[in-house]
């Protein structure tokens, strides 16, 4: 009986910390839901905000990509200016009509033209003077305007000599006649070599021997056969400028040859195209 009492005389405080309890209990719970609720929102304004700063960075990409088109834009409208300034200038400073401009075509392709018909006429000269040596121990052609005497070593030296033989003095003796007749043309003289090593007391490579052989028949050409040394040019190659394969026995034979190139005179033709 004693306890029951008891229990009853306590019974208020348990109520009231069980009351206090539950009302504890609900702020708590009211107050995590706050709290879940503050850091959503505030995931969300951080997400707004990384969106917006992407939308700013790729805004000011495109500003400097537009700005860097803009510069290269007015850059080759400046460009396009200069070139109709410059095009007007010339068009101001030049004095010559349409008809003059066609005019001076038309000369200017007529002496074209005499310079071919020169050199065709020079060509065929020099095929009759030499024509009664073999194929193969020279040939007459034309090649850039210019024409070609080219001849074999077989005609004009023994193997590894600068010393012209007798049958090739002949045949440029043949040739000094023609070109003693023909005025306005200048003569290069160009020694070649196979490439086979040379190295002798006299020669101390395929240089030395191109260069010998082509100052060996400048001289006759001058010396002894009376063409003016003015118009003349002796050089040497060596083996650097091959016609054929030095493979075979015959692409280095056609490769040990000298060549004498004509060219005419083309003052006249330079002297219209630049004043």
């Amino acid at each position: 009986m004693k306890k029951s009492l008891n229990f009853i005389k306590y019974l208020p405080v348990v109520m009231i910390l069980l009351f206090t309890s539950c009302v504890a209990n609900k702020k708590y719970k009211a107050s995590q839901s706050n709290v879940d609720k503050l850091q959503k929102e505030n995931a969300n304004t951080q997400s707004k905000l990384n969106d917006t700063q992407k939308t700013l960075n790729d805004c000011n990409e495109k500003i400097k990509t537009l700005n860097s088109a803009n510069s290269s834009l007015q850059t080759e409208n400046s460009l396009t200016q200069k070139d109709i300034n410059d095009l007007k200038a010339l068009a101001a400073v030049s004095k010559m009509t349409i008809a003059d401009q066609a005019t001076r075509l038309k000369t200017l392709q007529d002496m074209i033209q005499a310079q071919k018909d020169i050199m065709n006429k020079l060509k065929n000269s020099i095929a009759d003077a030499l024509m009664n040596y073999k194929t193969d121990e020279l040939s007459v052609y034309i090649k850039n305007g210019n024409v070609y005497v080219s001849l074999e070593e077989k005609l004009l030296f023994k193997s590894g000599s600068d010393v012209v033989d007798p049958k090739g003095k002949a045949a440029l003796k043949s040739l000094a006649m023609v070109l003693n007749n023909t005025s306005d043309i200048t003569v290069m003289i160009e020694g070649h070599t196979d490439n086979v090593p040379i190295k002798t007391a006299s020669f101390k490579d395929n240089w030395d021997l191109s260069t010998a052989r082509a100052t060996s028949i400048l001289r006759l050409l001058t010396k002894d056969y009376g063409f003016d040394p003015i118009r003349i040019t002796a050089s040497g190659r060596g083996e650097f400028h091959p016609v054929k394969s030095n493979d075979t026995v015959e692409g280095k034979a056609a490769n040990r040859r000298t060549e004498i190139i004509l060219s005419p005179n083309l003052s006249e033709i330079y002297q219209l195209l630049y004043q």
